[in-house]
C-alpha cells in the first residue's frame, strides 16, 4: 500500500468518524444544551485530526507489519530502503507480486521435479549403457581364464570381442566428456571463416563407404561452384555433419535411404538441412531427441553401434555457437535436422 493510499484511507475514515461525531454533538447539544458554535468549531477539526492520525498509526503499525512479513517470505526485505519501497506499493500491487512469486515458486518446483526425474533417468541410462560392455568383458575374460585361452579357436575371437566392448566403453566416456566440456564452456571454439559447402562435400566423401554399405544415397542440393562462407569452429561443425549424416544412414529405410543435404540463405545466416526419407519419428518423441541416451527405440542405438550421445553432442556444439538446431519429422515420411550458422561478414 502506498503512503497516498494510506492517507486516503485515513482521510475517509476520519471524515466518517467526524461526521458521526458531529451528528452526536448536535443531537446532544439540542437535547440537553443550547447549541454553541465555539466548542463545535474547535472540536470538529480536533476530532478529525485525532481520527486521522489514529487510523494512520494503526494502518502503519499492523498492515505494514504484515506486508513486511510477506516480503520477508518472498524475499527482498533486507535492503535499507525496503520499508520505504513497501510503503509506496498499493495493496493491489502487493497482491499481484505475491501471486507472481507464488507462480514462480510453483514453476521452480515443477522444474526441480523434472530435473530430478531427468537425473534419475540419465543415471539409469549411463548405468545401463556401461553395464552391457562391462558384463560382456567379464564374460569373455572368465571364459578365457576357464580354459578358453589355450583354445586357438576361441581365444582370438573372444579377445576381439573384448576389444570391441572396451572401445564402446571408451566411446561412451569420451562422448560424455565432450558434452561436459561443451556445457561448462571448457571447450573453446576456434571460430574462423570457411566454406560450409566444401566441408559438407568432404564429409559426404568421408561417409560414402558407410552409406553404400547401408544402401543409402546422399544428394547435395547446392552446386559445387557456389560459395557459402560461414564463421564457426570447422572441426566442431564437421563433427555435427558426421553425426547427423551417420544418424540418417543408421536409422534409414532397410531397403535404401535417400539423404538430402541443402543450404538455405537467411540473410545474416545460413540454414543447413540434413533430411532423409526414413521411417520418421513420432511427434511425442521429438522434444526429447537431443537428450543424452534418449532413443525412441530402446535397443536400436546399441544394435547399430552408437553411444546414444550423438544428437546431444550436435545440440551442444550448435548452441555453443549461439545458433539454433531444430528437428521436424513425420512417421513414414522421414526426418529433417536443421541448424543455423553465422555468415562471414563482408569485408572481414
Amino acid at each position: 500500500m502506498s503512503s497516498t493510499g494510506s492517507r486516503n484511507i485515513a482521510f475517509y475514515t476520519a471524515s466518517i468518524l467526524t461526521a458521526f461525531f458531529i451528528m452526536i454533538f448536535i443531537a446532544v447539544s439540542l437535547i440537553w444544551f443550547r447549541f454553541r458554535w465555539i466548542p463545535f468549531v474547535v472540536s470538529v477539526p480536533l476530532m478529525f485530526a485525532v481520527a486521522y492520525f489514529v487510523v494512520r498509526y494503526f494502518l502503519d503499525k499492523f498492515i505494514y507489519t504484515k506486508i513486511k512479513l510477506i516480503y520477508k517470505t518472498i524475499g527482498d526485505s533486507g535492503s535499507v530502503n525496503s520499508e520505504k519501497v513497501i510503503k509506496k506499493k498499493s495493496l493491489d500491487e502487493v497482491n499481484e507480486e505475491v501471486k507472481e512469486w507464488g507462480e514462480k515458486q510453483r514453476e521452480e518446483i515443477e522444474n526441480l521435479k523434472q530435473l530430478a526425474a531427468y537425473r534419475r533417468e540419465f543415471l539409469g541410462n549411463v548405468s545401463h549403457e556401461l553395464k552391457t560392455p562391462i558384463f560382456n568383458i567379464q564374460g569373455y575374460i572368465l571364459t578365457l581364464l576357464d580354459g578358453g585361452l589355450e583354445d586357438k579357436a576361441v581365444n582370438r575371437a573372444f579377445l576381439k570381442k573384448t576389444k570391441k566392448s572396451i572401445n564402446r566403453m571408451i566411446a561412451i566416456v569420451e562422448d560424455l566428456e565432450e558434452i561436459s566440456k561443451l556445457e561448462s564452456g571448457v571447450a573453446k571454439l576456434k571460430l574462423q571463416p570457411f566454406d560450409i559447402n566444401i566441408l559438407i562435400r568432404e564429409v559426404v566423401d568421408f561417409m560414402e563407404m558407410k552409406a553404400v554399405k547401408n544402401k543409402a544415397v546422399i544428394n547435395l542440393q547446392p552446386s559445387a561452384s557456389k560459395v557459402f562462407k560461414v564463421v564457426a569452429d570447422q572441426k566442431r561443425i564437421r563433427q555435427v555433419l558426421i553425426n547427423l549424416i551417420d544418424n540418417a544412414i543408421k536409422y534409414g529405410n532397410k531397403g535404401g535411404t535417400a539423404i538430402t543435404i541443402s543450404i538455405h540463405d537467411l540473410e545474416t545466416k545460413y540454414l543447413i538441412e540434413v533430411s532423409d526419407n526414413g521411417p520418421g519419428i513420432e511427434e511425442k518423441f521429438l522434444p526429447r531427441v537431443f537428450e543424452r541416451f534418449y532413443r525412441t527405440n530402446k535397443g536400436r542405438s546399441r544394435a547399430k553401434g552408437g553411444t546414444g550421445l550423438g544428437l546431444a553432442i550436435v545440440k551442444h556444439i550448435i548452441e555453443a555457437h549461439r545458433q539454433n538446431i531444430t528437428v521436424k519429422s513425420k512417421e513414414g515420411e522421414g526426418t529433417s535436422f536443421m541448424f543455423t550458422l553465422e555468415k562471414e561478414k563482408a569485408g572481414v
